[in-house]
């Protein structure tokens, strides 16, 4: 496994981050991740090796679940915990903090929020995790 974006093979397989040029592992667009070889701007598949350049396409998805998160957020979006799973500890928070410190009231709003939130993640409008990877169908 190559750096997407210096090109320099990763110490270890699990590595998330390149510790040559400290860019997050499959960032970048300058470099093929599979054989480390020059990729032009805009390019989908790596001349060099075949393999396919489109995020998400290698090694950019995300090990959690679009149906898991939408229905966590149908069903228990007053509490944020969609939120919570996809990462975005900002807007769980908020959603909990609503919920909660208004004793209940605040729920009906979060409730909506969450409701929203999980059929957009369901139907693909939101279809990222917190740190940019594609959602696993």
């Amino acid at each position: 496994m190559y750096c997407r974006n210096c090109g320099q093979p990763y110490v270890t397989d699990d590595a998330v981050m390149c510790v040559r040029c400290g860019v997050q592992r499959g960032t970048g667009a300058n470099y093929c991740p599979n054989c480390g070889q020059p990729t032009p701007v805009g390019s989908q598949v790596c001349m060099q090796c075949g393999v396919s350049l489109i995020n998400g396409a290698y090694g950019l998805r995300s090990p959690k679940s679009k149906v898991a998160a939408g229905l966590l957020g149908i069903f228990l979006g007053s509490f944020g915990v969609h939120n919570f799973y996809l990462g975005y500890t900002g807007k769980a928070i908020a959603q909990l903090v609503i919920t909660v410190a208004t004793c209940g009231i605040g729920a009906v709003v979060s409730s909506i929020w969450g409701f929203i939130e999980g059929i957009m993640i369901l139907c693909g409008n939101i279809d990222k995790d917190a740190q940019g990877r594609y959602l696993s169908d």
